[in-house]
């Protein structure tokens, strides 16, 4: 049965690469609906979906934008207006696949839609910028990006093939038979390689127990990624095990998540169970990526591409302080396990990054600042040891079973 993809194209500059990507699709037996997002010139070929309703849907007049002749305005509002016409075509059941090309600007809109659309929904995007860091045309979607190689201007022998395969790819997504997967509710866990002992345990206990567990890899990326899933209502409870995207978000690490960590289950009510997990460590690059004011730190090398730094007292007191903040926002049940032995495999008794000081430091400014309400659970455990993953699972377990 046919499928339609939606093309968000610029057609008033790229009418020709857009006509060829078409005509590749329809061959495959595919509708295509075409939406403009040009601005200056009148598009190349009709499209199904004009200019001047994606400008609208961004709250514009199009023949204002091309009067003011104001780039940057222009791509505000078309970038602002693709997301809102692509969600109401996808929401209509208009299209089962979305795919555009574009440079940073192309990309910029282009992306801008894909975001709006929910997650398994075919996306691709071929660009100019795919081969550096798309962070913030992704996000914490599953948009796939092709390199363009060369500029989106033209269909020649370079991008001719490049074309096509992102055709091929686009089509096999809409050709996919996806298959059933036995829905449970779900749990988010947050895991870095220092908890995957701990992680692994509750995964195994939650399991046993009809619950399904994704786990996120504390990189920034899948701290941002938890957050907005559990925002988005897909989450039936969270075990955030692993904080440590907070130290490098003070501290100026590379795996930072933003400000916003640890809000979104506050804000929807979501049981959850949070441990200071590696928060003993601040993530940097290769050894000459620190920066020079922490040359005199404690540094362990965790492989020839990953340098982690010891977090002092101070630093994880303020940490103390930031949980209690953002727990003190929660509406749903929550509670804190301390683990006094140490917050990862590298703070433990006898090993590199053992503070029992800093981690004390945390701890306290943790529990002067929490809503009395809130348990904090402290065990004479290091983070990775059986017991204590199996009392932070059981907690999560009796907050699910009161709901």
């Amino acid at each position: 049965m046919p499928k339609t993809i939606a093309v968000i194209a610029a057609l008033d500059t790229k009418g020709p690469d857009f006509a060829f990507v078409k005509e590749q699709i329809e061959k495959r037996g595919h509708e295509v609906l075409v939406i403009d997002t040009s601005v200056v010139d009148a598009p190349a070929f009709e499209p199904d979906v004009a200019s001047a309703e994606v400008a609208k849907a961004g709250g514009a007049n199009l023949e204002e934008l091309q009067a003011n002749a104001d780039k940057g305005s222009a791509m505000e509002v078309m970038t602002s207006g693709i997301a809102v016409v692509v969600k109401e075509l996808h929401d209509q059941g208009r299209i089962d696949a979305i795919l555009s090309m574009g440079g940073s600007a192309g990309t910029a809109v282009g992306t801008s839609a894909m975001r709006a659309l929910p997650l398994g929904f075919p996306k691709v995007m071929v660009s100019t910028v795919a081969s550096g860091d798309t962070g913030a045309y992704v996000g914490t979607t599953d948009i796939m990006m092709v390199p363009s190689v060369v500029d989106v201007a033209g269909v020649n022998r370079i991008s001719a093939p490049i074309y096509a395969n992102a055709v091929g790819a686009i089509v096999g997504m809409v050709e996919t038979t996806i298959p059933e997967i036995e829905e449970k509710p779900l749990i988010a866990a947050s895991m870095f390689g220092n908890t995957t002992a701990i992680v692994g345990r509750c995964q195994g206990i939650m399991e046993e127990r009809g619950y399904e567990v994704l786990i996120f890899h504390c990189t920034g990326t899948g701290g941002q990624t938890l957050e907005s899933l559990v925002a988005d209502g897909y989450i039936t409870g969270v075990l955030d095990i692993t904080t440590t995207e907070w130290a490098d978000e003070l501290a100026g690490g590379v795996f930072s998540a933003g400000a916003t960590r640890m809000d979104a289950a506050a804000e929807k009510g979501i049981p959850q169970v949070i441990v200071p997990g590696c928060v003993d460590m601040v993530n940097f690059w290769a050894p000459d990526t620190v920066p020079e004011k922490y040359k005199d730190r404690l540094f362990y090398h965790w492989n020839p591409n990953v340098t982690l730094m010891r977090t002092t007292a101070e630093e994880n007191a303020e940490m103390g302080r930031i949980f209690a903040e953002k727990a003190n926002k929660s509406t749903g049940p929550v509670a804190f396990f301390l683990p006094l032995k140490g917050v990862s495999m590298l703070d433990a008794p006898g090993k590199e990054f053992w503070s029992p000081e800093a981690d004390q430091a945390l701890y306290d400014a943790l529990k002067k600042d929490l809503r009395p309400d809130i348990p904090v659970i402290e065990m004479d455990n290091n983070v990775n040891d059986d017991e204590f993953a199996e009392a932070v699972a059981n907690k999560l377990l009796e907050f699910l079973s009161a709901e």
